[in-house]
């Protein structure tokens, strides 16, 4: 059994403690935003923010983060007001979707260190792989997520997410 702080919510998980994060939050917490995608810590789309820096969950195991604060996509924003969710829809550099949560994830941990990247600090701690390529929109979306921070442009508010609802359930 874990215990650790999800979302901001103390949570535990009666699992075995070599269970992948991903799928303690995916399958356990019903927190789908993180995704499974190399399954070895290499593409980023299971990323997290792990105490403050952003971390692949695919290869930290649930006893590896006993008694740690973990935030998933859906506790940076529920939202989407955070300014990288924000920049990332101005610059349109979102395309399938797909690596997007971890991408936000990653920046979002960068931009808490440093609010005013360069490109070489973003391609240094931006790792993540696209396979729409959209790298250039994506280190203008992070600077311009970061111009929002620093309060020297606004962020354009995005509509909250729609939840799907099944009458009579």
């Amino acid at each position: 059994m874990a215990q650790l702080t999800v979302n901001n919510q103390p949570m535990e998980f009666r699992l075995e403690p070599d269970t992948p994060l991903l799928w303690a939050l995916r399958d356990a917490a019903n927190l789908t935003g993180t995704k499974y995608g190399c399954g070895s810590g290499e593409c980023g789309a299971c990323t997290v923010i792990i105490d403050g820096q952003a971390m692949p969950s695919c290869t930290l195991s649930l006893g590896e983060a006993e008694g740690r604060s973990v935030t998933t996509i859906e506790g940076l924003s529920p939202d989407r007001s955070h300014p990288v969710q924000q920049a990332l829809v101005s610059e349109q550099a979102i395309q399938c979707g797909f690596c997007t949560p971890g991408l936000v994830m990653t920046a979002a941990a960068l931009l808490a260190r440093n609010a005013n990247p360069t490109d070489a600090d973003i391609a240094a701690a931006v790792t993540n792989i696209c396979r729409c390529g959209t790298y250039p929109r994506i280190t203008q979306a992070i600077q311009r997520a970061g111009r929002i921070l620093r309060g020297e442009e606004r962020g354009v508010p995005l509509s909250a997410p729609q939840t799907a609802t099944t009458p009579g359930l």
